[in-house]
């Protein structure tokens, strides 16, 4: 009898999503954002992202066995909670609230989850539920299906779970065993959360937006070591500038941020507006070299043994979305493989929970082959869409996608791309994109302006082709999911222009024809025409949107846009005059 196992995430009251195994095999996962069109769906559960797991699966409630959850009960004789109380002395109310009520949150995050599978008529007495640590379940969530066999070191850097900020482990055997967690407000995720309100940005979006900015400044300009240090194994972020709470909290219009006044007194006012200008590309070229510091300097000191040993590292929590790190991480001596859980930020729990509990049921989980996850539509479902939309767009039935799409895009325009099944995790991977011509000039400053409605300085990926990549990234390591970023061969820069990030790297996605055969055929196509197999890829959404999840969302995004041409599965939709 096969096993169904249900994971859902939405335990820190953002990025709620749900993930579905049948045994071994992941069937399907999807992040509640895309469904109800709200970024990161905060203070909602998983509930429409659960209703398509199980539909596409074919499976009734019933069918359920495990629901698997990650965020569960601390004791108090563990470091945890005594680690938060001490460091939190400023804030009575929070330290012994941590020491006498400690797991509240756990306790709402149940109740959360019973009210939810109720509404779906998943019975809460016949289900297994399994609540799984934050951390570990980002652990798992790397670990599990990474793939690697043999002793794999594990890394784990985000804000925050229940109180831990980071994990440092390895596995061995299918299971996972802890090495080191440090504690709130001891955490390097927090800090660049921080430095990221201050730099002018929302928290969980923003932070990419710092990384983007940094390569304009000067990380040498500034001396940011007294915001945090790691010695003696011990990480310790200065609360008196940063992660921040109660008073300590600078307020600025009503809203606290997670940093102090003695900050602002320090840098000086917080950034507003959409420039990228000085001193502020160099704070946020100081931050991300201190991030990328300290974060090396704990590798080296709690895993290095064990890369020495067999030079595979899997890395998840939202940190791990940090590009830049993990090039850093990828020139370490010691380490020949790196894997990053592509949906590593919490909406990649639900994954790692339900993989976690496959492996407490004796279930090895299969490696992950692609993210293409989510929903897809057929070419009926599309023009019943377009005939559906108050626009009536003009569309026509296409018979070479991949050659009339090259053929735009190598032209100079820019086209939504709409194929096949919803990517899970934060970036587009040719499903739900953006794409240009990257040896087109100007492209990428359209797209920012016209189409994105985003800030001007903000880089764009190349998706490339499996048989130029490793003379373009100078690489063979794989990279199929946008998770690092690469020198680019000199030889390539004039070639594609628009892809190349101001310090000469570029965050690749490298296309094989057997898990996306449409798109690997577009690039494929556009090679022909241009001599290049690389395609100018960004998600399509605009900016402060969750990605596009179906063909209504795609024709709103068209029509709410600069967007010249559509295409959605077999059609393409155009806008007068094209």
């Amino acid at each position: 009898m096969a096993k169904v196992i249900l994971g859902l995430s939405g335990a820190l009251t953002h990025d709620p999503s749900a993930a579905l195994y049948i045994d071994d095999t992941l069937v399907a996962a999807a992040e509640e954002e895309r469904f109800i069109r709200d970024k990161h769906a905060k203070n909602r559960m998983p509930l429409k992202a659960t209703k398509f797991c199980l539909e596409y699966a074919g499976l009734q409630p019933r069918d359920i066995d495990i629901v698997a959850f990650p965020y569960a009960e601390i004791d108090l004789n563990r470091p945890d909670r005594w680690h938060y109380a001490k460091r939190h002395w400023y804030a009575p109310d929070r330290a012994l609230t941590a020491l006498f009520n400690g797991n509240r949150r756990y306790q709402r995050n149940v109740s959360n989850v019973r009210e939810m599978l109720q509404q779906l008529g998943i019975n809460w007495q016949t289900i297994s539920f399994l609540p799984v640590e934050h951390h570990l379940a980002h652990a798992s969530s790397a670990y599990h299906l990474s793939g690697f066999k043999g002793k794999t070191a594990i890394l784990g850097i985000d804000g925050k779970g229940e109180y831990a900020t980071t994990f440092f482990g390895y596995g061995e055997n299918g299971k996972i065993h802890k090495i080191k967690e440090f504690y709130d407000p001891d955490s390097l995720g927090g800090l660049y959360g921080a430095m990221t309100e201050y730099l002018g940005f929302e928290m969980l979006d923003g932070e990419f937006k710092v990384m983007g900015m940094a390569p304009y400044g000067d990380p040498n300009k500034y001396d940011f070591s007294r915001l945090a240090k790691f010695e003696n194994g011990e990480l310790i972020v200065n609360t008196e500038l940063v992660n921040t709470v109660g008073w300590r909290r600078y307020k600025e219009n009503g809203k606290g941020y997670y940093f102090s006044k003695k900050l602002i007194d320090w840098l000086g006012p917080k950034r507003q507006g959409d420039d990228a200008d000085e001193p502020y590309i160099d704070y946020a070229a100081c931050i991300q070299r201190l991030f990328e510091k300290i974060s090396l300097e704990m590798i080296d000191y709690y895993l290095k043994d064990i890369l020495e040993e067999t030079g595979q590292l899997c890395f998840a929590g939202g940190s791990a979305l940090n590009v830049k790190l993990n090039q850093y991480i990828l020139d370490l001596p010691y380490v020949k493989e790196l894997f990053v859980q592509p949906a590593a930020s919490d909406a990649g729990t639900a994954l790692g929970a339900a993989a976690y509990a496959a492996h407490l049921a004796g279930i090895e989980v299969e490696p992950l082959k692609h993210v293409y996850l989510g929903p897809k539509y057929s070419v009926e479902d599309c023009i019943a869409a377009c005939e559906a939309h108050p626009e009536q767009p003009a569309w026509e039935k296409i018979d070479n996608v991949p050659q009339t799409v090259a053929k735009i895009l190598a032209d100079g325009h820019p086209v939504a791309w709409f194929q096949g099944r919803m990517e899970f995790g934060p970036r587009a991977l040719g499903c739900r994109s953006i794409l240009g011509c990257p040896s087109v000039s100007g492209v990428a400053d359209r797209i920012n302006e016209q189409i994105k409605y985003r800030e001007r300085w903000r880089p764009f990926c190349p998706s490339v082709l499996d048989t130029v990549a490793e003379d373009l990234l100078q690489t063979r390591h794989p990279a199929p999911y946008m998770t690092f970023t690469f020198k680019v061969n000199p030889a390539w820069k004039e070639r594609i222009p628009e892809v190349i990030h101001e310090d000469g790297t570029s965050r690749a996605q490298v296309v094989n024809k057997e898990t996306n055969p449409r798109y690997y055929a577009l690039i494929k196509e556009l090679e022909k025409l241009t001599g290049n197999g690389a395609v100018l890829n960004t998600s399509l959404n605009r900016r402060g949107e969750p990605m596009v999840c179906s063909p209504q969302d795609a024709l709103n995004m068209f029509y709410g846009s600069d967007l010249p041409y559509l295409v959605m599965e077999d059609l393409l939709v155009r806008k007068p005059g094209n």
